[in-house]
């Protein structure tokens, strides 16, 4: 078993990003009480061709550049970081008060490697709600977390299932089933908030029906692959 997290447990928040120059400080300026406290911010930028490089370097301790792709960023991130516990979230992600404490918390548990948050959108759109409702509850009963919940994850954890898998598409699901094989995620039910732009650009049915239609393949055993052409064709 992994040794259990203590209060002093340093995060590595690793955020991979592309094209969000109108985002990224946002989600970054909330993390900088963290770096005050020891903790580190690692952005990993998958090509941009708008500022975001520029406007993430005051911002964090490192700022790579690496193949476009989640998973690719995600783990180059890993790569170069040196905390107890890797904290991946979304480039438009709004973190909650008292976040590291909250993870510590819920890796207090001798039995905790990994966990995730519970979610909300922000809009207040009916339909958006039951979005984000159903997405925590789902996760609550699978034990499969999607990237928007902002998956932690100890690093001895990280290191001994090889990261993230090279895959274009569906890569939480992915860690996801490994980690399950260590254990069930915890659950943090203090809300990080995740931007409904998706949602809101390529419409909320259209956004929910094209969501599930990638999933369902991917448990039906289509390739990431596969779905990332789909995904790039529909305006994902």
């Amino acid at each position: 078993m992994v040794t259990v997290a203590a209060d002093n447990s340093r995060l590595s928040i690793i955020i991979p990003v592309l094209n969000e120059e109108g985002r990224i400080q946002s989600t970054l300026e909330p993390l900088q009480s963290l770096r005050l406290k020891g903790h580190e911010i690692i952005v990993v930028d998958g090509g941009s061709h708008d500022t975001a490089i520029s406007r993430c370097a005051p911002l964090a301790d490192h700022v790579l550049q690496s193949p476009p792709g989640r998973a690719t960023q995600m783990q180059a991130g890993a790569a170069v970081s040196s905390g107890d516990i890797l904290w991946f979230l979304h480039a438009d992600s709004t973190v909650p008060g008292q976040a590291h404490r909250h993870i510590t918390e819920a890796l207090a548990d001798a039995n905790a490697d990994w966990g995730r948050f519970d979610i909300s959108l922000d809009d207040d759109h009916p339909l958006l709600r039951c979005v984000a409702w159903f997405m925590n509850q789902r996760t609550q009963l699978t034990g499969i977390a999607t990237g928007d919940q902002g998956i932690f994850i100890r690093r001895s954890l990280f290191d001994e299932i090889g990261g993230f898998p090279d895959v274009p598409l569906m890569e939480d699901i992915r860690i996801s089933r490994s980690l399950k094989k260590h254990g069930r995620p915890c659950r943090v039910k203090a809300r990080l908030g995740t931007s409904s732009r998706r949602w809101k650009t390529h419409g909320i049915t259209r956004t929910i029906l094209t969501m599930w239609s990638l999933r369902l393949a991917h448990f039906a055993g289509v390739s990431p692959e596969r779905l990332a052409r789909y995904y790039s064709v529909t305006g994902g």
